[in-house]
């Protein structure tokens, strides 16, 4: 029923001209209609309903006659553009229609990028154009989530997707809770709207049992009885369920004195245990604490015993006996087992001496000594009658612990003094007469240093005399064979070949200098007698022949003479032996010619 325009006709007749009747032709499709009379344009459905953004209306003028006849008529064309109010904020829709709030039930730590699927998120603005234009966003814990699309134009699908899976904890939120915000973007009403989302979170075992501390530090005295409690240690594990239990184990090498309460984490000893600081007092080992899914995490206990003064001071021997020259202490000692201060630091004191004042003993040390007034035995004569002066000393060995521990013994010390031994042998001698494993050691550290004295000696007097008989290495001087002199021969055709290797030229020669004694240390380098050559076996005796003449067959009497010539050899008289050799086989060879009738050659 509204007015939407106004068309106007005019007639150019003047006086009373005929009416004017308007109609609408055709395009108007039953949405607008017009005033036959007055031309004014009118919409005749609910602008809901108007199905086109534009409309084209054909609109005819005719002038009518008193007798209602149409004479003439004219047309226009009339345009109507339907234009949208931002009348429709942006709405969100659910599988059963709008929807306000939507919840899932999801397991923690999705991974990321992971689309929630359970939900069923839909937006829509019913407005047309820039008026159906809005923005989606997540309002709620940041970082965790983010929405797809994140613009939109009339209607989208919401898309809501993990972007950071850590944060998504059971431990930490045990329901997410989010709004989703929809608002226009380029209207001045900003229209919006908002959803609730509800994401429930179930747990899963992603933690591991911790301990308070990585390690635990406990104390317990020496001789508890066994089962004593030591030290509780608390292992939690954030998880639900079964995978919140923890159950407790020990081991290592220092656990087998100790048991855990699998559930309650109480170290205790066990039934059987003893300990004894004495024997150890230190002891470590490992704590494990495990879920039921098989994860772990470990913690390191240290237990010291202490120490409980249950040893009292002891002497080696109850009754002792010891010899002390004026002048120099005797000593006495007792050793407390404890295992800690101050329940084994011992003092000492003189419980009885016979004579009295005659004895001081040192606390710490248990040093005995004479009062500084007595300086020689005629002192000693004049406090007792006893002339041997052997004296008895009660002396106790006390302990510093709470409660306290003593003992005591007897020393018998034989007074001496140092008349007829004088030197610092002596006095040691004296002095170690009670105690000879020390007077063993001192001797045997004397023995080892005049050994190690005689050790250095030896090895400098063993390096000098290799240095002083030091020998020169002989040179030796390769000089040409000099060319033998031909002997005559009768027979020409016996010649001697000529050498065919060149360096049988040349001979080695000693050098006469080379033998000279450098270092003039008398040690001179004497050759050995060659022995003197066996005389060879005579020759057969050969019958000559009757019915054939004799034949002779020459030979060549001499020597051969070596291509090296010793020349040391021969001043050493070794050229006398050679010519007694040749000299005999020159007589062998003569006999054994002058029996066969030869001639000598």
């Amino acid at each position: 029923g509204s007015e939407v325009l106004t068309v106007v006709a005019l007639d150019g007749d003047r006086g009373k001209p005929n009416s004017i009747h308007y109609c609408i032709v055709n395009g108007s499709e039953g949405s607008f209609e017009i005033s036959n009379t007055t031309g004014a344009i009118s919409v005749i459905k609910s602008p809901n309903q108007l199905k086109k953004e534009v409309y084209e209306l054909k609109v005819q003028a005719s002038e009518v006659s008193q007798e209602g006849d149409i004479s003439v008529y004219a047309f226009a064309m009339v345009t109507i553009r339907v234009v949208d109010l931002n009348n429709h904020p942006p709405t969100f829709y659910g599988e059963n229609g709008p929807q306000n709030r939507f919840e899932l039930t999801m397991y923690e730590h999705p991974p990321e990028g992971e689309i929630l699927r359970g939900l069923k998120i839909t937006v829509n603005d019913s407005d047309q154009g820039a008026n159906a234009k809005f923005n989606l966003r997540l309002v709620g814990p940041g970082g965790i989530f983010r929405v797809v699309p994140q613009t939109v134009l009339n209607e989208a699908q919401v898309t809501i997707i993990v972007e950071n899976s850590a944060a998504i904890d059971y431990e930490k939120f045990k329901v997410l809770t989010f709004k989703l915000l929809a608002i226009e973007v380029n209207t001045p009403e900003k229209f919006s709207s908002t959803a609730d989302v509800v994401i429930r979170l179930l747990d899963t075992n992603d933690n591991v049992p911790k301990f308070s501390s990585d390690y635990y530090i406990a104390r317990i005295p020496e001789n508890s009885p066994g089962g004593s409690n030591v030290v509780a240690v608390t292992a939690t594990d954030p998880d639900s369920g079964l995978w919140g239990e923890v159950k407790y184990s020990i081991y290592g090498t220092g656990a087998d004195l100790f048991l855990i309460h699998p559930t309650t984490g109480i170290i205790y000893t066990q039934p059987w245990a003893v300990l004894d600081a004495e024997v150890n007092s230190k002891y470590n080992f490992y704590v494990k604490a495990e879920d039921t899914d098989g994860k772990y995490s470990l913690a390191e206990v240290f237990i010291t015993v202490l120490d409980v003064n249950d040893h009292s001071p002891e002497f080696n021997e109850n009754i002792q006996e010891k010899t002390m020259i004026i002048g120099s202490p005797v000593k006495i000692e007792a050793i407390d087992q404890d295992a800690e201060e101050p329940n084994n630091i011992v003092d000492y004191s003189i419980m009885q001496a016979d004579p009295a004042n005659v004895f001081d003993i040192d606390q710490s040390t248990g040093e005995i000594k004479l009062k500084s007034y007595i300086r020689s035995l005629d002192i000693i004569h004049n406090i007792t009658k006893n002339k041997d002066c052997i004296w008895s000393v009660v002396v106790q060995a006390k302990d510093r612990g709470s409660p306290s521990f003593s003992t005591t013994a007897v020393l018998k010390i034989d007074i001496t003094e140092e008349t007829l031994h004088k030197g610092p042998m002596a006095a040691f001698l004296m002095q170690t007469k009670d105690n000879p494993m020390k007077a063993l050691g001192v001797l045997a550290g004397v023995m080892g240093i005049m050994v190690l004295i005689t050790i250095m000696i030896s090895t400098a007097m063993f390096w000098r005399n290799k240095r002083s008989n030091k020998i020169m290495p002989v040179r030796r001087i390769i000089k040409k064979r000099q060319t033998p002199q031909s002997r005559a021969v009768r027979m020409e055709w016996l010649k001697f070949k000529r050498p065919s290797n060149a360096a049988e030229k040349f001979v080695v020669e000693d050098d006469a200098k080379s033998l000279h004694n450098e270092n003039s240390n008398n040690n001179i380098q004497v050759a050995p007698v060659l022995p003197t050559a066996p005389s060879p076996p005579p020759p057969p005796a050969l019958a000559p022949r009757g019915d054939a003449p004799g034949w002779r067959v020459p030979t060549v009497s001499g020597s051969l003479t070596p291509k090296f010539i010793n020349k040391q050899l021969k001043k050493r008289g070794h050229g006398s032996a050679h010519n007694a050799l040749v000299s005999e086989l020159k007589m062998k060879f003569e006999k054994r010619n002058a029996a066969i009738g030869e001639p000598h050659i």
